[in-house]
């Protein structure tokens, strides 16, 4: 009779990712899918947190893992981890996507969701408040200590959990918590005063 298998925590749960690229490299699709389920969500997260459009993210996360599906001969753990390789495509992806767009302000690209919200009125704020606004954000983040602020992007515009925070990171979980605890203290702290 087979015993059931021990209970592991959720970190252990996760697959080794390096190895999943290995497979993936080697034209294993169940191995890709594995990584499209637990990936594509995250990545959604943070395409939308760098500002794309909410009607163009879908497309730009199936680009973003097709391109992880090609260039996976390409991947070396020595130089990242598999987390850091695909928000990196999903990134690349969305600057292309940005060179791509027709609006054009002062010579510069117009964000496509910014050129939208010029002709749409959305939520009410004009697209100059929408973009002041995430600017002031981009700044708040910036200013908090260098722990912090990595804590901050990793958590909220890499979407990663506290458990995988503290894996990749090397810190206790405790750590990880308390210190996003007091970065979003000091974040709504510091965009409160610059709202008033």
């Amino acid at each position: 009779m087979d015993a059931d298998p021990p209970t592991a925590s959720p970190q252990a749960a996760l697959p080794d990712w390096a190895a999943v690229m290995r497979r993936i490299a080697g034209g294993d699709a169940l191995a890709f899918r594995c990584l499209h389920q637990h990936f594509a969500p995250r990545l959604h997260r943070y395409l939308l947190g760098l500002g794309a459009p909410a009607a163009r993210v879908e497309d730009l996360v199936q680009e973003s893992m097709l391109r992880a599906w090609r260039a996976a001969r390409m991947f070396d753990p020595g130089r990242a981890g598999a987390a850091t390789w695909l928000y990196r495509i999903a990134r690349n992806v969305h600057i292309d996507s940005l060179r791509r767009g027709s609006a054009v302000v002062c010579g510069e690209e117009l964000p496509e969701h910014l050129a939208s919200a010029l002709h749409e009125g959305g939520d009410g704020a004009s697209a100059p408040e929408a973009y002041v606004d995430q600017l002031g954000l981009g700044r708040a983040i910036a200013a908090l200590p260098p722990v912090q602020a990595r804590l901050v992007r990793m958590s909220f515009l890499e979407a990663r959990s506290h458990s995988e925070i503290a894996s990749e990171l090397g810190m206790p979980l405790g750590s990880v918590k308390s210190s996003l605890r007091r970065a979003f203290s000091r974040l709504q702290r510091g965009l409160g005063a610059a709202a008033a």
